[in-house]
């Protein structure tokens, strides 16, 4: 039964993660999330069914397109695995229970954030408003109306500090130091983790982009590098690892 569960969340986190593809490189640009329908990018051959499961149609048809023969990205095939993984550990990690399901919600929301603010360096506040409703009703049910009401002055704070982090970078450096996608974002965080660990997450996501932005920045010639994938990376690994503050406090003792 156990093993059966892990299956069916991987294979509906692969299929979930196909459609987060769509809704984070199509919603940010304005565009419907209908029309038109999933197609090839380089011959618009529309794709069929068949060409449309997770993870297997890449293989089936050997990374290439079936009509025109145009090499297909790996990383699709790459992210509806990782959306199934992710799906599959959220249980392994909480087991059949409320908070597996908000980890799934909100490990979603963090999916497509990574692909919209990579794609398009925008964060839509149409994905957090949304997934912000729905985790807010989760939460409700785990923690209460009191217990919600705690988590959105957390929210408020985490909002606060991360407005005000980007006030002083914007002084600092003279432009834009950060989206206003990134601070609503942490107000989420702010919810979900409570405030001390909002702030943690902030920092793990700067050590995780650190390297990576470096690599980028030799690459490209602009200086603009989406911080939002890496705070949900950062959101990921403390929600599927269950930190808390205590843990992190933890590691200063020792």
């Amino acid at each position: 039964m156990y093993f059966s569960i892990l299956l069916l969340l991987f294979v509906l986190g692969a299929i979930f993660g196909s459609f987060y593809n769509v809704v984070g490189y199509r919603v940010p640009k304005g565009e419907s999330l209908l029309y038109p329908p999933s197609h090839c990018t380089k011959c618009n051959h529309r794709l069929t069914p068949i060409e449309l499961i997770p993870i297997l149609s890449f293989l089936f048809l050997g990374g290439k397109c079936k009509w025109c023969k145009c090499k297909i990205s790996w990383f699709y095939p790459v992210f509806e695995f990782c959306s199934g993984l992710l799906f599959a550990l959220s249980y392994v990690a909480y087991g059949f229970s409320l908070e597996c399901l908000l980890s799934i919600v909100f490990i979603s929301m963090l999916l497509i954030i990574i692909i919209s603010d990579y794609q398009t360096m925008t964060i839509p506040d149409s994905v957090l408003i949304i997934f912000s409703i729905l985790i807010i009703i989760i939460k409700y049910f785990m923690v209460g109306f009191k217990g919600v009401g705690i988590l959105l002055i957390h929210a408020l704070l985490s909002f606060i500090f991360m407005l005000l982090i980007k006030l002083l970078g914007d002084f600092l450096f003279k432009r834009e130091s950060m989206g206003g996608g990134d601070i609503k974002l942490l107000a989420i965080f702010g919810f979900m983790f409570e405030f001390p660990m909002a702030m943690v997450s902030v920092f793990l996501a700067s050590i995780i982009g650190l390297p990576i932005s470096l690599i980028m920045l030799k690459k490209s010639s602009s200086h603009e590098i989406p911080f939002g994938p890496f705070l949900a990376i950062s959101a990921i690994i403390i929600v599927l690892f269950k930190i808390d503050i205590s843990d992190v406090l933890n590691l200063f003792v020792y």
